[in-house]
């Protein structure tokens, strides 16, 4: 018989940007409590994991909230590298960032992504701008949806460079953000 769970919340505390849900039985609670590292109870594995325990991605827990009825918790964490078991720092960050994370961590035969990153950042870069040419010219004189097509690829590659240089694209978030609080 399965524990009775809930919803785990996993929110960073410097960023307040939302990493990951998860699950917590009481036995998860009181181990996450006691150590001051998030443990989960994994639905598919029948078990408590510590977060990180095989990645060394670990999240320090500075603070835990429980919901008015209780059965949802958040936890406000110092995360110890990515959340997201593609290498994303956010299970919430847009599809396209995680499955090239996810190609940036695996390097698959045969990926286009994995052979970008294996030409180095450099080249990435030079698809950038190639791509960005691209939107430039087509935002000229071409189709609106040329234009998208083309905006689509700059999207895509700019994701490239990003994971070629091990960089996550939360970092251009926050920088816009700042910009528009100043």
């Amino acid at each position: 018989m399965q524990p009775e769970l809930r919803a785990a919340i996993v929110q960073d505390a410097e960023t307040s940007r939302v990493l990951m849900l998860a699950w917590m039985d009481d036995e998860a609670l009181r181990l996450t409590r006691q150590t001051g590292e998030a443990h989960f109870f994994s639905r598919s594995r029948q078990r408590i994991w510590r977060k990180g325990e095989t990645s060394g991605n670990t999240l320090v827990v500075e603070e835990l909230r429980e919901d008015c009825d209780g059965d949802a918790i958040l936890l406000r964490v110092w995360p110890a590298g990515p959340a997201c078991h593609t290498g994303a720092l956010s299970c919430f960050a847009p599809w396209i960032w995680r499955r090239v994370a996810e190609r940036a961590k695996e390097r698959p035969d045969g990926s286009y992504v994995a052979g970008l990153l294996a030409a180095g950042a450099g080249a990435a870069a030079q698809k950038v701008g190639e791509e960005g040419v691209e939107v430039a010219l087509a935002g000229a004189s071409e189709s609106d949806e040329r234009l998208v097509e083309e905006i689509a690829d700059l999207w895509f590659h700019t994701y490239v460079l990003l994971a070629a240089r091990g960089l996550d694209p939360s970092l251009v978030e926050d920088e816009l953000a700042r910009r528009a609080r100043d």
